[in-house]
């Protein structure tokens, strides 16, 4: 069963939880030809979003600034080479 939500407001969890009920309704097999094709669009739609986080976050680790002790002394813009 997938939400109503749009894919691009969830956040990675939420979405990363609906992509695995849908990989589970298409891994069992008792979903209508056209009901997979609808879930399956969906799924690729929640891995893009899972991904597109994914990646903001370890840009947001990146721009962590550290110390000459290795401590986090604040965040460099993201566009900082």
């Amino acid at each position: 069963m997938t939400t109503e939500t749009p894919v691009e407001e969830m956040s990675f969890e939420t979405a990363m939880q609906e992509l695995e009920r849908v990989v589970d309704q298409l891994e069992r097999g008792d979903v209508a030809l056209d009901a997979s094709i609808a879930l399956y669009d969906r799924g690729s739609q929640l891995k893009k979003r899972c991904e597109d986080e994914l990646k903001r976050a370890e840009e947001k680790v990146r721009a962590i600034a550290f110390d000459a002790n290795g401590q986090p002394s604040g965040t460099q813009p993201l566009d900082a080479g």
